[in-house]
């Protein structure tokens, strides 16, 4: 292997390490952030507001994440409303469209991890927290 090719270029190396640390601390809050609300509806008792987070879920943790930044970059670009629309400079940008991938993928996943904690958590423990007066926010 001819190391110096890699010696030549190790600035470029240290910034796609920077873009790819940014993007990833990037897809994990945001998608925190899309995931605790979108977990509680996947646990709420209204079929109208359960079953859109389970087809989000089940879309993106049951494609690859490859394909969903493909549809995300090469499909959007397909609409003539997309590129006529504020959205553009958003969608024609590399950047942004593996943000976007990575952070629905990174939520449709969290969702499924808060939703199993939330089911698992057993009701004695919801009664005790109701015992000690705890707000509901608290619960």
């Amino acid at each position: 292997m001819n190391f110096t090719i890699i010696l030549d270029n190790w600035e470029l190396y240290l910034e796609g390490l920077a873009t790819t640390v940014q993007l990833v601390g990037l897809s994990l809050v945001v998608g925190l952030a899309l995931a605790v609300p979108l977990a509680l509806g996947a646990v709420c008792e209204r079929p109208w507001l359960r079953w859109p987070v389970w087809g989000f879920s089940y879309f993106f943790r049951g494609t690859p994440l490859l394909v969903q930044i493909y549809m995300i970059y090469y499909g959007f670009g397909q609409f003539e409303t997309i590129k006529d629309s504020f959205l553009w400079p958003v969608f024609r940008e590399a950047y942004w469209c593996a943000l976007i991938g990575f952070t629905l993928n990174t939520a449709a996943y969290t969702v499924e991890i808060l939703r199993g904690a939330i089911r698992a958590t057993p009701h004695a423990e919801i009664e005790a927290a109701k015992a000690y007066g705890m707000s509901w926010w608290l619960r």
